[in-house]
């Protein structure tokens, strides 16, 4: 073999071995990257534990005014809906935390003054942001079994649990609210304050939810409306996933998809135009 050759030949190993350190590299950035953003939920748990059991404490109260002032005014008729109710709650606390921990990150980014350092990152906001809500949606998942463990405990309520499609259909309900979270989030970066938009969206995701209670297909185009009427489904007749019709679960995911695409499209181009107009800094 002549030198020119083996010398080429070790340049291409050489570029082979490169190429596949660098996606190596790659992967574990991203890997650190989700790291990172678990880390941070963690601390920020450890660290202001009050805030965090506190929040916990109040999703379990008011459950519990529902409940029992419920069962003090209407009685029967509270008990007849209460699988329901608690489905219903169930998903609402879960759409809730998957909303706010989107759209709530942005402002205090910006009120710790770290929001351009993100957009700084490597990766960009965008999917700094997306890695977050990965994360978050494990610690949603976890908060919401917390949740529906002690509605079932204080009601004595008989609830289908099939691990598996509850947790799918889930993931699959919040993911508009996400989109809806990322929307609110783009706003944000615009106008600054905008919490008492938060607020009424407390509201707006009730009525999402309890939609197709209406009894109207057309309102289970809604975000989470058809996510809210699988998992009722679900939850009190034992159904389980591939036991769904097959265009329902498509209208789930389809509605999924497209409401999670159209909020982040709109919280990215609503990022360029802070960024154009100088409001990035700027609280």
């Amino acid at each position: 073999m002549s030198t020119g050759t083996a010398g080429s030949e070790g340049a291409a190993a050489g570029d082979r071995s490169a190429g596949d350190g660098e996606r190596e590299r790659g992967t574990g950035t991203l890997l650190t990257l989700l790291w990172a953003q678990a880390k941070k939920r963690l601390l920020l748990m450890y660290r202001y534990p009050l805030n965090t059991l506190s929040g916990l404490a109040m999703t379990f109260i008011f459950f519990g005014m529902i409940f029992f002032g419920g069962r003090a005014v209407a009685g029967q008729a509270l008990t007849d809906s209460l699988g329901g109710i608690i489905v219903g709650y169930f998903l609402w606390s879960m759409a809730l935390g998957a909303f706010s921990g989107v759209a709530r990150s942005v402002t205090q980014e910006s009120e710790w003054g770290t929001l351009e350092q993100l957009y700084m990152s490597p990766f960009g906001y965008g999917k700094v942001m997306v890695a977050g809500v990965l994360v978050g949606l494990l610690e949603t998942l976890a908060w919401g079994g917390a949740t529906l463990a002690f509605m079932i405990a204080v009601t004595g309520e008989s609830l289908h649990l099939p691990v598996a499609t509850v947790v799918v259909l889930t993931v699959f309900a919040v993911a508009p609210a996400v989109g809806l979270g990322f929307l609110f989030g783009g706003l944000a970066l615009l106008y600054k304050r905008v919490e008492n938009i938060f607020n009424i969206m407390q509201f707006a995701l009730i009525g999402l939810i309890a939609a197709p209670t209406l009894g109207t297909v057309w309102v289970r185009l809604l975000p989470i409306s058809q996510g809210s009427y699988l998992l009722t489904r679900s939850m009190q007749e034992g159904l389980r996933l591939w036991e769904f019709p097959p265009a329902e679960l498509g209208l789930l995911v389809g509605a999924a998809v497209i409401y999670f695409a159209v909020g982040y499209g709109a919280f990215q181009w609503m990022g360029t135009r802070a960024r154009q107009q100088g409001l990035m800094g700027h609280y």
